[in-house]
């Protein structure tokens, strides 16, 4: 295993494929799922420990006027205070359209234990 990567939990790095960021630990990026080192021989590979959310959701337009829908992703602190808001997405659905949508936080120890 390589110490230089399990030196800070939580550091980050730039995908060299989609630009995405993601934890310095990471062998394949979350993102565009491009491998982005292979482990050695011994090495540990980190792989998520549990899922801490999981949601799975659909919009179905039912017909008519086209509607719009904007997707925001915000993260709240222990005091409640949000420290992250993003739009991840925009978009819209004209008659008999859908969309389906799955938000998951995957949990994991940097050193793969």
């Amino acid at each position: 295993m390589s110490p230089a990567r399990l030196a800070s939990p939580g550091k980050t790095r730039v995908c060299p494929h989609c630009r995405a960021e993601i934890l310095d630990s990471a062998a394949v990026c979350p993102a565009c799922r491009h491998h982005l080192r292979f482990e050695r021989k011994g090495e540990v590979r980190v792989e998520p420990t549990f899922k801490a959310l999981n949601i799975d959701g659909t919009i179905r337009h039912p017909g008519g006027e086209a509607w719009e829908y904007t997707v925001v992703i915000s993260m709240r602190n222990e005091q409640g205070v949000e420290v992250l808001r993003r739009v991840f997405a925009v978009g819209a659905l004209s008659g008999n359209e859908q969309r389906s949508f799955n938000v998951s936080v995957d949990v994991h120890r940097p050193d793969g234990s």
